[in-house]
Formats: C-alpha cells, structure tokens, sequence
C-alpha cells in the first residue's frame, strides 16, 4: 500500500449514543426510569446523577456501578446479576418506545454528513457499546426502515469483551472491513470513547453534548459542537481552525494528512 492510500478516506466509524443523537438525557435516562418504575422500585436518576453515572460505560455496568456505589433499597432475597439484566431489557424497550415515537432526533449534520457519504461511496460504520436494537431502531426511526443496511459494519453491545474505553470494537469493526484505524476516521462525543478510537490508531473528531463539553479530549483531531449546517454553524471548541462552519467530506480528509 503506498502512502498516499494509506492516507485516503475510505471509512467513518460512528459512535451513537449523544454522537449520532442527544440519546442520554433524554432517551436512556428517562428509559431507566421508567424500567425502575416497571419493577417497583424507588429509584430515580436526574439529570445530574445521569452525568456521573456515565463515566462508566454499558446499560448492564452503569446500573451494577450504582447499585454497588449508593446501595440503593433492593427487593429481598433479589439475584443482583438477574435484576441487572431484567432491568436492562426493560430499558431497552421502554427507550426502543421513545424512539419509535421520534422523540430522540439527530444531531445536527449527521443526516447530511451520511448522505454525503453515501454519495461519494465511502464506507459508513458503527462503533458502539449499546445494544444492536437500540442501533437499528434509531437508524429506522430517523432515516428510514432500509437505514440499517447503508451501514457496513455494525459493531455495538456485548460483541467484544471489553467496552469502551478500551478499543475492542474499534478493532473489531476494523478487522470486519479489512482497513486500518489510519485509513477512518472515529466521529465520538465523549471522553472514553475518544480514548478507545485512538487507542486503535483511529483519527477522531469529537462533536461534545451537555454531559460530555467539560472532558478532556486530548489527542482528538477536532473538537467541536456539533457537525453543523448551512444554516447552523458548529463552534470549534479545540484543535484545528476549519474554512466553514459545517463538517463536509473534504474537512474529514482534511484530518487524514
């Protein structure tokens, strides 16, 4: 392969949860909540508490992490490993409801950016912790019912060991489309997932949410609000100066030399 190949776009890995949509505060939270209301419990997770909690990665480890962190009143005689997963799949279907009911938009430029993609035929990929339902279910529900099937690869939930931050689904979904982390680019909104996307050699570009704008994001090729729009200009946050106010492909290939 020679070097100018190896810097040539030929794929975006996307990240989902508050990459792809504002999913967190107002998807996953609320959807937890309602799962602990389903199995009468009297827990509550506000917004602030959500925050915190999500320095810890996957449904399944968030919810053990509280449960061993503010020894919450549990059921007696509860198996702790079942209730996690009960919990967890009924989360996952009281947020699969939320989304079905085009409650959880995009972010801004996500629908362009893909498009573009699309059309110049460079390969669109997910990496990501949440569960393949979750994915497919927003993709359907923002873009289409055939949404699912633009996507090359689509890594997500309990596929790899070890969720991000470390890199293990980023190399995974490289190896399933044969590249080299040095030939994508990672677009991620959070400080762990910054870590695992570089951590497989992967340029990333971070676009922050309300949860993640105060973390570090050292190493990434830009940091910036959002994507951006004709009409709706991003605000950089950090890194390189960019000519417009909207993410394009030239921008990204930009980020590749």
């Amino acid at each position: 392969m020679n070097s100018n190949n190896h810097h040539k776009l030929h794929a975006v890995l996307f990240d989902v949860d508050g990459t792809l949509a504002d999913t967190e505060r107002d998807g996953h939270r609320p959807a937890f909540n309602a799962a602990f209301k389903e199995f009468g419990l009297n827990w509550g997770w506000n917004v602030e508490l959500y925050g915190q909690l999500l320095s810890v990665t996957g449904g399944k480890e968030r919810l053990r992490y509280f449960i061993d962190k503010y020894k919450p009143n549990l059921p007696t005689g509860i198996d702790i490993n079942n209730l996690i997963s009960d919990l967890h799949q009924a989360k996952t279907r009281h947020y699969v409801s939320l989304l079905k009911q085009g409650r959880i938009p995009l972010r801004p430029g996500i629908a362009r950016l893909i498009q573009q993609l699309r059309n110049e035929k460079i390969k669109i990929a997910i990496a990501t912790t949440t569960t393949p339902e979750n994915v497919t279910t927003l993709l359907k529900s923002t873009f289409g019912e055939d949404a699912p099937d633009w996507f090359e690869i689509i890594g997500a939930g309990d596929i790899v060991p070890q969720k991000k931050p470390a890199p293990d689904i980023y190399h995974w979904v490289l190896k399933q489309l044969g590249l080299s982390g040095q030939q994508c680019i990672a677009i991620e909104d959070s400080e762990n997932g910054l870590k695992s996307s570089l951590a497989a050699n992967i340029p990333t570009l971070i676009t922050i949410n309300d949860y993640t704008a105060q973390q570090n994001f050292e190493g990434a090729s830009l940091v910036l609000s959002d994507l951006g729009e004709p009409t709706h200009y991003f605000t950089a946050q950090a890194g390189l100066k960019p000519d417009k106010g909207w993410v394009d492909v030239g921008m990204l290939q930009n980020l590749m030399n």
